[in-house]
């Protein structure tokens, strides 16, 4: 069944779980089959699970740069059936998605079914996330805009962080919060205290709601290494996996913690645990590649555990740093290589950057005085100064500076519809910006920036416009 999450599902093209890259997305592995390949495309399709919305879909490849390498290695990625020389089904489908992005091949997904409940979730996975073409069909036909104007709706809402204080675990020495407590962000972000396993003090729960978890293949083991046996080696191995312990990425990267299995590389990887990382994953740790869209607590908030300056979070960022280097270095692969690489983040890191262009009809602010969009119910909303950035992730990203509005509800309540009036807050939702009084009077005649969002990092309406004089 698809819920509202569902609209991350095409981001596996895009993210790997709780946002580590996919070895598809950033190790150029399908780029490199794009590069001047020619001939006719590989009639075949691919038959898999998606992982985010546990539903049936197919894929085709009716790009003719796909080699049947490509295509094999695609399905594999994808833990489907391939069968060459067949195509999906063209009846009892919700529609079809084709995806054209620069450096990798297009590709044509069909998403079997009948149930008109799950057009919004599968229209909007298409358009926002895979920044797809989305084609409706079958029931969606008649209900689905083909541009994905729609919010998805149903349960899975992202449950903000919360800071948990909790008695250390018998054995373990005092923490430093209050009365020797043990603080730790329930945050994607967060990280508990050094030498400790952040599942004993924070909710792997909440956090797997924060970014599109799912199983994904590991890299594979390479064999004997010579550097187990060398003792400085095994210690900067060790003190690495007790970082990561300590850090909400084992939430999705051990056996323990994630429910559907590791999602790419994980801990308990037998051999040197660090070969289940694609070298994609390598360049995050080394910051050789930019992740700030994924967003960051500053260190003295979470226990020291800087993420920003490595993609991998660390009390000494600049060792964390140099051991990924080091790996990378051990796999023959230099700097160079990911200069032109895309920054991570995927959707997350597309809407970071989005700059929006005039509101259109039904869109911005009417002569009443209402704010008006289109897409469907909110959970936030924003009004901003016209050259603000969009709204990003939480802890950092969320509220851009110029950012003169903003009502949220919270995961309990119903998101509210179109029509409220600025400063007007509606039944259940609350006011984040400004954090007391009303905020400051819209000027007639002035453009402002309005970003609707059906839940973080689900956008419906992001546009320019200007007040009535």
């Amino acid at each position: 069944m698809r819920v509202e999450w569902a609209s991350w599902a095409l981001a596996v093209l895009a993210l790997g779980g709780c946002g580590d890259p996919t070895p598809a997305a950033n190790d150029a592995a399908l780029g490199a089959d794009a590069a001047e390949a020619g001939g006719a495309a590989v009639e075949a399709r691919c038959v898999y699970v998606n992982a985010f919305s546990r539903a049936e879909e197919c894929r085709e490849y009716p790009d003719p740069r796909w080699t049947p390498e490509g295509v094999a290695r695609d399905c594999a990625n994808a833990m489907g059936a391939l069968t060459l020389g067949a195509r999906c089904a063209s009846t009892g489908l919700l529609g079809q998605c084709t995806v054209r992005r620069v450096g990798s091949n297009d590709t044509r997904i069909s998403f079997p079914g009948s149930d008109a409940g799950q057009c919004e979730a599968t229209a909007r996975g298409c358009t926002v996330f895979a920044r797809g073409s989305f084609q409706p069909m079958g029931p969606c036909a008649t209900t689905t805009p083909a541009d994905g104007g729609v919010a998805p709706t149903g349960a899975g809402v992202y449950l903000p962080a919360d800071r948990v204080c909790r008695a250390p675990r018998e054995g373990e020495p005092p923490g430093r919060g209050p009365g020797g407590q043990v603080c730790t962000w329930s945050a994607i972000a967060g990280a508990t205290e050094e030498g400790r396993r952040f599942d004993d003090y924070a909710s792997c729960e909440r956090v797997r709601t924060q970014r599109p978890y799912y199983p994904a293949r590991p890299g594979a083991p390479r064999g004997d290494d010579p550097r187990m046996r060398d003792p400085a080696y095994q210690r900067e191995l060790a003190w690495v996996r007790s970082q990561i312990e300590a850090s909400a990425c084992v939430c999705c990267h051990a056996t323990r913690t994630a429910p559907g299995g590791p999602s790419n590389w994980y801990l308990e990887a037998p051999g040197n645990f660090v070969d289940s990382f694609f070298d994609s994953g390598l360049a995050l740790g080394a910051g050789w590649v930019d992740s700030r869209a994924l967003g960051a607590y500053p260190p003295a908030e979470n226990n020291g555990f800087d993420r920003v300056n490595s993609g991998v979070p660390s009390t000494d960022p600049a060792r964390m740093r140099a051991f990924f280097e080091a790996e990378l270095r051990h796999r023959g692969r230099t700097r160079e290589e990911f200069a032109q690489a895309t920054p991570f983040g995927g959707p997350i890191y597309d809407q970071l950057v989005y700059r929006p262009g005039p509101c259109g009809a039904g869109q911005g602010q009417g002569p009443d005085g209402a704010l008006v969009w289109t897409g469907g119910a909110a959970r936030y909303l924003y009004v901003l100064e016209a050259e603000s950035a969009s709204p990003g992730v939480p802890p950092n990203l969320d509220v851009p500076t110029g950012t003169r509005w903003l009502a949220e509800v919270p995961p309990t309540a119903s998101p509210f519809g179109s029509g409220l009036r600025y400063g007007v807050l509606p039944t259940g939702a609350t006011q984040r910006v400004p954090a007391m009084g009303a905020p400051a009077p819209l000027a007639p005649g002035a453009t402002y920036y309005l970003a609707v969002l059906a839940d973080v990092g689900v956008p419906v309406t992001r546009c320019l416009f200007t007040t009535p004089r």
